[in-house]
């Protein structure tokens, strides 16, 4: 029997970077053709923790965030795309994009691992927010892309207001930065290997390589 090799991936539904580096991580997956011998699971992390339920403008946040100029901006906004083009994802950046609020969105996330559903709702949900203009706060999109994924949208919603949920969620997020995460995406691979960002297809290859082979997992 192979044994699996755990991929533990701590990013936010709301991280662009995050979803070019889970893309970079498949495309490799597929091409050793491991996917079966791969287990993903999705952390939480929020760039922005204390993100008022309005909301706030994009380039104004990354403004005040970074101190980059509205140059950098856009010349980081073309990058994204482009990223974004070279894996068949859409960032759509458009004038009044705001940045939002997650916590609801990673108890969703939680609440679908046990489903066996929480990388099909996280795409689904990033989806929303970066190719289809969607707030990812607000219950509606939550709803849509629950049942978009096949989940009991009552069910899951009604974690929002669970407090054991909540508490779960806030505990996870701080195990991890325990152990350092500061910036994501974060891949950390068997607990033991961990890299930052959106690294190219050909390093994540090489990683899966080195363990495959120690953990005995065969391509």
């Amino acid at each position: 029997m192979k044994d699996t090799l755990k991929i533990d991936i701590v990013s936010d539904v709301v991280c662009p970077w995050c979803t070019v580096g889970y893309k970079h991580l498949q495309k490799a997956i597929d091409e050793l053709n491991i996917a079966d011998q791969v287990e993903i699971e999705w952390q939480p992390f929020e760039l922005n923790p204390h993100m008022p339920a309005e909301g706030q403008d994009l380039t104004e946040h990354i403004t005040q965030k970074y101190g980059s100029t509205k140059e950098q901006h856009e010349a980081s906004r073309q990058r994204l795309v482009d990223a974004g083009a070279n894996v068949d994802f859409t960032f759509d950046f458009y004038e009044g994009m705001r940045i939002v609020n997650t916590f609801d969105a990673h108890i969703l996330l939680e609440y679908a691992k046990k489903f066996g559903k929480q990388t099909e709702l996280k795409m689904r949900l990033t989806t929303a927010y970066f190719s289809e203009r969607k707030d990812v706060s607000k219950e509606e999109v939550l709803k849509e892309a629950l049942l978009a994924v096949g989940l009991n949208a009552d069910e899951a919603l009604a974690k929002l207001k669970d407090d054991e949920a909540r508490y779960e969620v806030q505990s996870n997020k701080q195990y991890w930065q325990n152990l350092g995460v500061r910036s994501v995406p974060t891949i950390v691979f068997n607990r033991k290997e961990a890299v930052t960002g959106a690294q190219p297809i050909g390093v994540f290859k090489s990683i899966l390589k080195e363990f495959t082979n120690s953990t005995k997992v065969k391509s």
